[in-house]
């Protein structure tokens, strides 16, 4: 049976999302086609229509979770004024629901511990996606008028994917939460966003 473009078009997405769970559950290190393919309800014989190696559909997954942050980031700052649509990210990023939905949300977290002992392909989108967020945020410190946009932006990012990672890891949700909101106030102040929601 011949299926037509937006047929194959949607079964690439099932066999992404399916990726891109596996990665977040179990490193891209464990990541198997055999898995994937059986997660997207398809057989293994159906993966070479989509992608060409396991590698290709890593890369692939990466960038769906990375172009799903950025839909994240324009969503919080999207409709608002530069310095109430940063704080208002910042508020989503060191949130408990953030910090709980390890199944979804930046990939950054996810990805960094691997990323050493990815191949350089994947290695460099990784690099390039993580300084394509940077560019957003550079984008509103910008219009903010800071003066060091593009250093500054690395750094809050920086601060936003540690404190979040710390949080994680931090078993006692009370000492969890006051990382989430130490580091939540710290950059505000920083960046002059205490008055903003």
């Amino acid at each position: 049976m011949r299926y037509d473009g937006e047929h194959k078009q949607r079964t690439r997405e099932k066999v992404l999302k399916a990726a891109t769970q596996e990665i977040r559950a179990k490193g891209v290190h464990r990541v198997a086609v055999a898995s994937v393919m059986s997660g997207a309800g398809l057989t293994h014989g159906g993966f070479y229509a989509h992608f060409s190696s396991r590698d290709d559909l890593v890369n692939a997954a990466i960038e769906t979770m990375f172009a799903e942050s950025r839909d994240r980031f324009a969503k919080e700052t999207e409709n608002a004024q530069p310095a109430a649509g940063l704080s208002r990210y910042i508020d989503f990023y060191l949130s408990r629901k953030h910090r709980d939905a390890i199944n979804t949300g930046c990939p950054i977290p996810v990805l960094v511990a691997d990323a050493r002992r990815l191949p350089t392909s994947t290695r460099e989108k990784f690099a390039g996606n993580v300084a394509h967020l940077g560019e957003l945020l550079s984008k509103h410190l910008v219009t903010l008028g800071r003066k060091h946009p593009q250093i500054e932006a690395q750094s809050v990012l920086n601060e936003l994917v540690g404190a979040l990672s710390v949080a994680r890891c931090e078993p006692d949700a009370a000492k969890s939460d006051a990382i989430l909101e130490s580091s939540r106030r710290a950059l505000k102040h920083r960046l002059g966003l205490e008055t903003e929601s």
